[in-house]
C-alpha cells in the first residue's frame, strides 16, 4: 500500500490544530451550555439533530491516500480504519467496505441530482412556522421561546400563505393540520428527485453527508460544511416565528413583502457558498469509489 501524498510531522499537526481551534468557536460555548443545563434554541440544532458529537466536530484527520508522518502519528493507529505504512500511517482503503460504499453512492447520487437543478428561492423558511401550525403554545418545539405574533398570528401566516417546502426532513415535522397545506408531499424515497441547492436545510445537510463518510473525508472539508450550516441556521430561526431577541437575533420578518426579499437573497447567498462543497463531496465519493486509496481531486494540503 502506498500514499499518493505524504505529510510531514510538523505540517499535519498544525492542520490538526487549526481545525480544532476552528471548530471549538462552536463546540466550547455548547459544551459550556451543556454543562448548565442551557438549552439554546438555534445553535443546539448543530449537536442534538446532527449527530455528529463535539469531540468529533473537532477531530482532526487526513482523508484517504494521504500518509502522516512521524512517530507521533501512531496514535491515529488507535482509531479504527488507520494502518502503519513504510511511508506513515494512513487510513486502511480495505476498510472502505460495502456498507460505507452504499453511503458513497447515496450521497453522490443526492448531490449530484441537488447540483444539477437551480434554486428554488420561494419557500420563505415557512417549514418552521408549518411545525408549530395550530399546536398548544406549550408543546411547540421551543416552548421556552414565545412566538413574535402569537398563536392566532402564527396560524395567520401559515393560513395566507403557499407553503412550498420539498425537503422531506423539515416536512416530517409539520404538525398535522399543516400538511396538506403544503404544495408538495415528500417522502424518504423522493428525497433525490425533490432536493434542491436553494433549500436552506439541503445546504445544513452538507455537513451531515459529509461525516457520514467518517474517517473517508478531510476534516477540513467536514469543518467547511459545519460552518455554512451554522450560519445557515441562524438565518432558518431569524425567519422562523419565534422571538429570539433575547438571545440576540434579529427576525427576517417573513411575512411582510420586505421580509421574504431579504430571505430570498440570503437564501441565494448560502446556495452560492454551498455549491463548491457540494462539489467537493461528489468529487470525493467519486474518488472513493474509483479507488478509496487516493486523495480527494483537489486536496488542501
Amino acid at each position: 500500500m502506498s500514499a499518493q501524498v505524504v505529510l510531514a510531522e510538523a505540517d499535519w499537526q498544525a492542520r490538526e490544530r487549526a481545525h480544532a481551534e476552528r471548530m471549538r468557536a462552536w463546540t466550547g460555548p455548547h459544551q459550556e451550555r451543556r454543562a448548565r443545563d442551557e438549552k439554546h434554541p438555534v445553535l443546539d440544532f448543530l449537536f442534538t439533530y446532527y449527530s455528529h458529537r463535539p469531540g468529533h466536530v473537532e477531530r482532526w484527520q487526513p482523508g484517504p491516500g494521504v500518509a502522516l508522518a512521524g512517530e507521533s502519528a501512531r496514535r491515529f493507529l488507535e482509531r479504527p480504519a488507520y494502518v502503519e505504512t513504510e511511508a506513515g500511517v494512513m487510513l486502511d482503503p480495505a476498510a472502505f467496505t460495502g456498507r460505507r460504499a452504499r453511503t458513497a453512492e447515496f450521497v453522490l447520487k443526492l448531490l449530484s441530482a441537488t447540483a444539477s437543478r437551480s434554486p428554488r428561492l420561494s419557500c420563505f423558511g415557512l417549514h418552521e412556522w408549518a411545525m408549530v401550525y395550530r399546536e398548544p403554545a406549550d408543546s411547540v418545539r421551543h416552548a421556552q421561546v414565545p412566538l413574535r405574533l402569537g398563536s392566532a398570528g402564527t396560524d395567520e401566516v401559515v393560513e395566507s400563505t403557499d407553503i412550498r417546502c420539498g425537503h422531506y426532513d423539515a416536512f416530517r415535522f409539520f404538525t398535522d393540520p399543516a400538511r396538506p397545506r403544503n404544495t408538495l408531499a415528500p417522502t424518504r424515497e423522493s428525497q433525490v428527485e425533490l432536493e434542491q441547492p436553494g433549500c436552506l436545510h439541503a445546504t445544513m445537510d452538507l455537513f451531515k453527508w459529509a461525516y457520514k463518510l467518517d474517517p473517508f473525508v478531510p476534516a477540513e472539508l467536514v469543518g467547511d460544511c459545519f460552518a455554512l450550516a451554522a450560519d445557515v441556521r441562524e438565518l432558518d430561526m431569524r425567519a422562523s416565528p419565534y422571538d429570539l431577541a433575547d438571545y440576540g437575533y434579529r427576525p427576517v420578518p417573513i411575512e411582510t413583502p420586505e421580509g421574504r426579499a431579504s430571505y430570498a437573497r440570503a437564501q441565494a447567498g448560502f446556495a452560492e457558498r454551498a455549491a463548491p462543497l457540494r462539489a467537493r463531496l461528489i468529487g470525493l465519493c467519486r474518488g472513493l469509489l474509483a479507488d478509496p486509496a487516493k486523495p480527494p481531486e483537489s486536496p488542501e494540503y
